[in-house]
Formats: C-alpha cells, structure tokens, sequence
C-alpha cells in the first residue's frame, strides 16, 4: 500500500465519526446528556434525510444480507460473512432494544431535554445506526486489510446517525452509542468460525441457493 492509499484509509476510518461529532458542534447551544454533547438540531426531512430515505436504507441492508447470505451460503467466503451480518444485526439489535427499555430516555421529539432517563423513552441507544454499523463491521473486518476502499462503508452508520439526529429521533450519544454498540457486536461476530444462525438452521437453508442450480 503506497503512501497515498495509506492516507486515504486513515481518512476513511475517521470520516463516519468526524461527521457525527461535526454535527454535535455545528449548533453553539450548551450541551447535555452523560458527554455534555447533546443538544437539539433544527428538524429537517427535506431531500436525503427524508423518513422514507431513512426506511429504504434500513430494508435495503436488511434485505442485502440476507439475500447475501441465503444465495451464497456459508461456505463461500462473501457468503460467511453476510451469514456474520445476520449474527450482527440480530444480537446488536436484541441488545439495543433491551438497552432502550432498560435506560428509558426520552426522545429529543418529547422537548424534555436530553437528561430524561428512566422515563419511558426509547431513545438510547439509536437502534437504527446499530443496525447501520452491525452490518458493516464484518464487512470492514474481513476485507479492509486487502481493500481499504472498504472502510467507505462506515458512511451508512455516518448518513443514519445524521438523519436520525435531523429527524429529532435521537441525541448525539444515542446515535454514537448504537454505533458503538453495533461495531462492538459485529467484530465479536468475526470471531466465530461457524456463525450462530448456521449453527441452528439446517444445512439445507445455509448451504447456498446458488450451489443447488
């Protein structure tokens, strides 16, 4: 890798976080929140952060994995890791759902504030960036090292976060939560020869459409 490609993953590794916390300055109003960091940002559904874009990416990379997964089956080394995608997806999103009920706080959409926890609310961490960053870690993990071009990927985890903070569904650290909660997830998931789901199907559903015909 020669110089400038070297620069170039750096700067990819670092763009989805340096947008997000570009966004957590961009509005000069006193912060909250467990960082100090949240604070509403201006409600706007206009062009690319519009809900229904937000809804097509989300069905969009459910429906890639496991199209991947299904169609290439375990045993062939992209399908492994769409089958490593599903293992993500599903835990991260267990666990998200599990932590919003657990922690309770309250929507920036309620006008109470980013300090409401444990009061019904459903907004740490954001489940939707979880499943953003769940799909695209193992990706990252298996090919970075021979394509960093890879790393371009972190900008779908990037684009939610944005949007569901432009959506006032989310803080600052609700979207920097489930992106930490699905990379974290998604790298354990890498670590497992076999992934979970193909542990508990029968072999006839992982072993690939594509190899019957």
């Amino acid at each position: 890798m020669d110089r400038k490609t070297s620069r170039l993953c750096r700067r990819l590794k670092r763009c989805g976080a340096g947008v997000v916390l570009g966004s957590c300055v961009a509005v000069a109003h006193a912060g909250g929140g467990p960082l100090g960091i949240d604070h509403e940002i201006g409600k706007d559904e206009s062009g690319i952060w519009n809900r229904n874009v937000q809804l097509a990416l989300e069905y969009s990379v459910i429906a890639t994995e496991l199209g991947g997964a299904f169609w290439l089956g375990n045993d062939d080394e992209l399908g492994h890791t769409f089958w490593q995608t599903l293992d993500s997806s599903a835990i991260s999103a267990l666990a998200a759902h599990a932590m919003q009920a657990a922690f309770g706080r309250q929507r920036p959409s309620a006008q109470q504030g980013p300090n409401q926890w444990f009061s019904g609310g459903h907004s740490f961490p954001s489940g939707e960036v979880t499943l953003q960053a769940s799909f695209v870690t193992p990706f990252i993990v298996n090919y970075a090292g021979r394509d960093p071009w890879i790393w371009g990927l972190e900008l779908l985890p990037a684009y939610d976060s944005v949007a569901r903070m432009k959506s006032q569904a989310h803080w600052q650290t609700d979207v920097l939560g489930g992106w930490a909660l699905g990379t974290a997830v998604g790298y354990v998931t890498t670590l497992y020869q076999t992934p979970l789901f193909v542990q508990i199907l029968p072999h006839g559903f992982t072993v690939g459409i594509s190899k019957r015909f």
